[in-house]
């Protein structure tokens, strides 16, 4: 039986059992649960801390999981990205006193506080500079101002608590993070887990992606296909209208209100959207 870990708790709780179950498994309901079987797809899952997941499927205790590739990375752990999965998007900056304008290289000596004392190791050793960890388990904004480090490395959303600490980002970002699924490194991929995989593709796929039926005279459906060209080729279908077509495609779904425009523009009608629940591409 396949062994998942799911985090049991944080921004990656909810989401992470949202799409599992799309993907057509069961999740507990009871959030006191520590282990739920699901003997129709013979897997287990279990619910722990989203910091020691990575762990745990590290060490082949677990075969999969998901967590963040910040938690990842920050963990050092045997365990690699099988899966991107689409939520839980974060961005890890370098923040310091405003007007400071310091680069990467003025980190060189300084103390630097963070709650990803390995995730920031790992990049500051990619960028050749030394310097010291203060590790915090949260509010690291503080720490400046209370005089435990120089310059902190954090996730940075909209910037307004930085700003109100009196610190401002600079410097590329350290990390792009999201949610992902993982499995130890070098180990072959079992079947179930195969299937998780391929399961969980369709959702996150299906999330991206809407379908998009619309009505386009015949001399215009090459121009419609250059707007709507789907993933491998549109679907084309005859109407009654001897002179008119259905085309069908699937197109971003971030882009379907500007595609929509300039399908009416070109003359289409009978425009619909239709969400995608699950794929298989």
């Amino acid at each position: 039986m396949l062994r998942v870990a799911v985090p049991n708790k944080g921004s990656l709780a909810d989401a992470s059992i949202a799409v599992l179950k799309e993907a057509g498994y069961r999740q507990r309901t009871d959030s006191r649960d520590l282990v739920l079987i699901d003997p129709d797809n013979s897997v287990e899952f279990y619910y722990l801390r989203p910091r020691d997941i990575a762990v745990y499927v590290g060490s082949g205790e677990l075969e999969a999981g998901i967590t963040g590739r910040d938690l990842l990375i920050d963990a050092g752990a045997t365990a690699q990205e099988v899966l991107a999965l689409g939520f839980g998007g974060s961005t890890f900056r370098f923040a310091a006193p405003v007007n400071s304008n310091w680069s990467i290289k003025d980190i060189e000596g300084k103390r630097v506080a963070t709650a990803y004392p390995g995730l920031v190791s790992n990049y500051l050793r990619k960028e050749s500079v030394s310097a010291q960890i203060v590790r915090l388990d949260g509010a690291v904004e503080s720490s400046v101002r209370l005089g435990v480090a120089d310059l902190i490395a954090d996730v940075v959303s909209t910037g307004n608590t930085l700003r109100q600490a009196g610190l401002e980002v600079f410097g590329e970002s350290i990390l792009n993070s999201e949610a992902i699924l993982i499995k130890r490194s070098g180990e072959s991929v079992p079947v179930g887990l195969e299937v998780l995989i391929r399961r969980l593709q369709g959702v996150v796929t299906a999330r991206q992606y809407v379908l998009l039926d619309y009505d386009i005279p015949k001399i215009k459906v090459d121009q419609a296909c250059k707007i709507t060209p789907g993933l491998e080729s549109p679907t084309i279908s005859p109407l009654q209208k001897q002179d008119w077509v259905a085309v069908r495609a699937m197109v971003k779904r971030v882009d379907t209100n500007q595609t929509m425009d300039e399908l009416w523009a070109l003359g289409a009608r009978g425009i619909l959207v239709t969400d995608i629940h699950a794929c298989r591409l």
